[in-house]
């Protein structure tokens, strides 16, 4: 969408748009640079306080995966006055405030404007050493794959708009989107992390093959040792798929090679909302890396390994 145009150079760009990566990196000076990063969407779930958590929640995931300390926030609304009573944006914005405060994160403003559809989400800067920005690419053969959160948000999602989602089964799911990256960022800057990113809207294997660097890396994804939320094979089976799930797999299945089933490749590529990390640690600190983030509550998992063969696959197995 943004090929073609040309921007001023400036040595001070860390990230920018050329590097397809999850945040704006700035250097500020030779310690310091500003982490940028906005995402708002529509409502996924139907309490607004909770959409304001969910919202925030993702909007910060982005710079807690580049290593990032997020400190400021402005949100972004659309909002259908004349259809939808204030109220219940005042219950999103006080959704999204208390997940901030959460966050030790302060918001200073923002701006809204009317719209037949709600969105809301927001801008957030953080600061970071630019020295030690985690990128997407980055991985080494010999690196495991960790994932920090079970996959199926988007599926639940499906199965809540089609009215055949159990309440408990919801609960689990909203509490893992309102749940912050912050304690698993936390933990993985405490090792040597190679590359990672947050999983998204692109499906676990579409941001998965986004951090490979074709030339010189593949990777194996070991389906038995994916951790996913409650029903969801159950809902695929009944046919209740995302929209999204599709294009994910038609966009990245170049990079992909598996003899599985297709129920197993729509749960692998479905859209994620404020999903976990994934990142690439050397294999001798997965172990210990995901031993601590488990007592810590997190649900991490090693789900692969980075290879140097066949470069720029991905074998599913």
């Amino acid at each position: 969408m943004l090929s073609g145009i040309c921007q001023p150079f400036d040595p001070n760009v860390v990230i920018g748009l050329e590097d397809r990566d999850d945040a704006g990196v700035y250097r500020l000076g030779e310690n310091l640079a500003v982490i940028e990063h906005m995402d708002f969407f529509t409502p996924i779930v139907d309490n607004p306080y909770d959409f304001g958590q969910i919202a925030a929640a993702n909007a910060l995931s982005d710079i807690y995966a580049k290593g990032g300390c997020p400190l400021t926030a402005m949100n972004i609304v659309c909002f259908p006055n004349e259809t939808m009573d204030i109220s219940v944006l005042r219950e999103i914005i006080r959704g999204g405030v208390d997940k901030l405060t959460e966050a030790h994160v302060v918001l200073l403003g923002g701006h809204s404007v009317m719209d037949p559809e709600l969105k809301y989400g927001l801008s957030v800067t953080g600061v970071i050493n630019p020295n030690r920005v985690i990128r997407k690419l980055g991985a080494r053969p010999g690196d495991v794959l960790v994932l920090t959160k079970p996959l199926g948000v988007g599926i639940i999602s499906t199965a809540v708009k089609a009215g055949m989602a159990d309440e408990k089964t919801i609960a689990v799911a909203t509490k893992q989107m309102t749940t912050l990256n912050k304690k698993a960022a936390e933990l993985m800057l405490e090792h040597q992390v190679h590359a990672a990113t947050d999983v998204t809207g692109f499906g676990f294997l579409g941001v998965v093959s986004e951090m490979l660097e074709p030339a010189n890396t593949g990777m194996f994804i070991y389906t038995n040792q994916v951790p996913l939320l409650p029903n969801v094979r159950e809902y695929v089976k009944m046919g209740l798929i995302p929209a999204g799930t599709h294009r994910n797999r038609d966009f990245h299945s170049h990079f992909i090679e598996t003899n599985l089933s297709d129920e197993t490749m729509f749960i692998l590529f479905a859209p994620e909302t404020s999903g976990g990390l994934i990142m690439a640690v050397p294999e001798a600190q997965g172990e210990p890396l995901v031993g601590k983030m488990r007592e810590a509550g997190t649900l991490a998992a090693i789900v692969g390994e980075v290879v140097s063969a066949p470069a720029g696959k991905i074998k599913v197995v």
